[in-house]
């Protein structure tokens, strides 16, 4: 049976599609079956992944209005992953179900039905605590949370934090928070040092020690429409996210996890630990 794993915050800018796309390619890397699902109707988890979001159909829309078998959906990429692909219709199908019953449960309704396929379904949530990302929350074993190392990181994590509490409390109670993500991540600003201090003090064993350092090749990958482990796996940013696919793989097996390094924009390993 998959591991759901919801990447959400309601803060937009801080990497969470880019997380979603390239982490789904790195597990599928590592051979893991991979299910990733694009919930934002801005559809740039399936565009980075390589597919035309407004030829997509059926897509999730379809899907969670139950007009369409979630089977026909599932495209193949590239990268080895498979994908639920979204769009713009994503929007339609939340004002439609404000009125339906069990409106919160839709997702997992669905993906219980694929479960059995998969060691790792990823959710590309929008950015925003609506019907969508609780729908997310709401189906899922586990939340990422990209957080960039920059001023307001922590502004609206509080927010985030409470919805899932009130998820746990009314819909899922397994719910759990799989880590935070440090992302963005320049070792020569000293306001990055402080935002990833002040995570780590806050936070402790949650936060994640994988770090995603800011990266052009990163940056230039969704544009090609290629996660970067396809488009320059060479890159810091390939090198990135293959650690974080370890680090996860290996949190739940319940390995101890390993000291993460990072290169500087200068060429030098540094070696990032929580303290």
């Amino acid at each position: 049976m998959a591991r759901i794993i919801a990447v959400a915050n309601q803060k937009g800018g801080v990497g969470k599609t880019t997380t979603a796309v390239n982490l789904a390619a790195a597990l599928a890397a590592a051979k893991r079956r991979v299910l990733l699902v694009d919930l934002d109707p801005q559809g740039n988890a399936t565009m980075a992944s390589g597919i035309d979001k407004r030829s997509a159909k059926p897509n999730g829309c379809e899907v969670l209005l139950d007009e369409a078998p979630i089977e026909r959906a599932i495209v193949a990429t590239a990268a080895h992953y498979d994908l639920l692909p979204g769009n713009g219709d994503l929007t339609a199908a939340e004002i439609k179900l404000m009125d339906a019953l069990a409106r919160e449960s839709r997702l997992k309704e669905q993906l219980a039905k694929v479960a059995d396929r998969y060691d790792t379904i990823l959710i590309d949530c929008p950015p925003s605590l609506h019907l969508l990302t609780l729908n997310a929350l709401t189906a899922a074993d586990g939340l990422l949370i990209p957080v960039q190392c920059e001023y307001f990181a922590l502004e609206g994590l509080s927010s985030l934090l409470e919805t899932v509490k009130a998820v746990r409390q009314r819909l899922n109670p397994k719910l759990a928070i799989e880590g935070l993500l440090r992302t963005m991540y320049d070792v020569r600003n000293n306001l990055g040092n402080e935002v990833s201090a002040q995570l780590t003090q806050h936070f402790g064993d949650q936060v994640l020690r994988s770090i995603i350092p800011r990266n052009v090749r990163l940056a230039e990958a969704p544009s090609h429409g290629q996660p970067i482990h396809l488009y320059d796996r060479s890159s810091r940013g390939a090198i990135a996210y293959i650690g974080l696919a370890g680090e996860l793989i290996r949190r739940e097996r319940g390995a101890p996890a390993e000291p993460v390094l990072a290169e500087t924009d200068a060429g030098e390993p540094s070696e990032h630990r929580q303290e």
